[in-house]
């Protein structure tokens, strides 16, 4: 599987990608509203791409994309598709050095294309933690709407945290996108 945008390339992970994926996944500012546990060391990153190369982006759950730019691994990006294979949920990490130079908002709007337009999906969904501002922005500014906030949902990090939900219809997409009906 291989998404080209602009500046990026979302593909399948490869062996190569573990030292990238470790370091950015063992970064506390990223990881600090993430459910997984830091550091991240090498070896176990190499497994942990070894299991995402092997993933079928077809399948029902979750698909991981590495967003790779210049042939470096700079975040990844899942989409996990509901059983009734009309519906996904997305989740999106960027390494620290590579934030706030819109690579987050162009993998995101690349998998929603490719979600909507090729794979005719009807809705894709996406959660954050309401502190996460970065991350609402991103997910506003492709087109999400904010449908709600589950208080104290999550244990993350010691503490109960709020969930924010949104949401985004493939006519909502389809209406905001020249070209696309």
């Amino acid at each position: 599987m291989r998404l080209s945008a602009e500046r990026l390339v979302l593909r399948s992970f490869e062996p190569g990608d573990a030292r990238a994926f470790a370091a950015y996944r063992s970064d506390s500012g990223v990881a600090r509203y993430q459910a997984w546990e830091t550091p991240l060391s090498v070896e176990r990153a190499g497994e942990v791409v070894a299991g995402y190369a092997g993933d079928d982006p077809g399948a029902v759950g979750w698909f991981q994309y590495a967003i790779s730019l210049d042939g470096v691994l700079i975040g990844d990006l899942g989409v996990n598709l509901h059983e009734n294979r009309m519906q996904a949920e997305i989740g999106f990490t960027i390494a620290a050095s590579s934030q706030g130079r819109g690579y987050g908002t162009e993998a995101v709007a690349r998998v929603l294309r490719h979600l909507f337009v090729d794979r005719g999906l009807h809705r894709v969904s996406a959660e954050c933690d309401p502190r996460n501002e970065a991350s609402a922005r991103l997910l506003e500014r492709v087109g999400f709407q904010r449908e709600g906030l589950r208080r104290a949902n999550t244990w993350l990090r010691g503490e109960w945290t709020d969930d924010l939900l949104f949401g985004l219809l493939a006519a909502d997409y389809s209406a905001g996108q020249p070209g696309v009906r």
